[in-house]
């Protein structure tokens, strides 16, 4: 594979590789690929939100998850997720598979998201240094306030959030032994 181009690795339905493809055309086609996305809790049970950089190809300035990737050809899925959360947000926390979902969601600029995503969450109290290339904003928010947001206005948020938030956040609950289980 050319240096320089980032490649994401194509699935099947079951998540079996079958093969690599540069990211933009992978998305330009609606290609269905390995993605992860990181869900960040602190100890007051509150999400970590970032608001994307206004410079992203798509979602831009969308509020989403701590952060979302794919992870490089031959790259173990678990650390390719502690590496981003590190380079998008500045934190490095332990972080535990919760879920995998696969969407499918045509997106601006010619864009389409067809993901098998593998969902991380994690538990920290650090104070975010994000990458202004990738993070426009974060901020920290209650449950109770951001099932109020995306109930009002759920075209600030990320297709691929908005799909999986609630699971995150029973998954989190269940992993880290809060009880408490969000039903809408």
């Amino acid at each position: 594979m050319e240096s320089g181009n980032e490649y994401v690795i194509l699935v099947n339905e079951r998540d079996e590789p079958r093969g690599f493809m540069e990211k933009l055309p992978a998305h330009k086609g609606g290609k269905l690929h390995r993605a992860f996305s990181v869900f960040i809790f602190n100890s007051k049970g509150e999400m970590l939100l970032q608001q994307r950089a206004a410079g992203k190809y798509h979602s831009a300035l969308l509020w989403s998850n701590a952060c979302c990737s794919h992870p490089a050809p031959y790259s173990d899925l678990s650390n390719s997720a502690v590496r981003r959360l590190e380079k998008e947000m500045g934190i490095i926390c332990q972080l535990k598979p919760a879920f995998h979902f696969t969407y499918k969601a045509e997106l601006e600029n010619g864009i389409t998201e067809h993901e098998f995503d593998h969902v991380f969450v994690g538990v920290s109290d650090e104070t975010p240094s994000p990458d202004k290339n990738e993070v426009e904003n974060w901020r920290w928010i209650s449950i109770e306030e951001l099932v109020s947001e995306i109930t009002k206005s759920p075209e600030k948020f990320t297709e691929w959030f908005r799909i999986c938030y609630v699971k995150a956040v029973n998954s989190f609950n269940d992993i880290f032994h809060h009880g408490k289980i969000l039903q809408l």
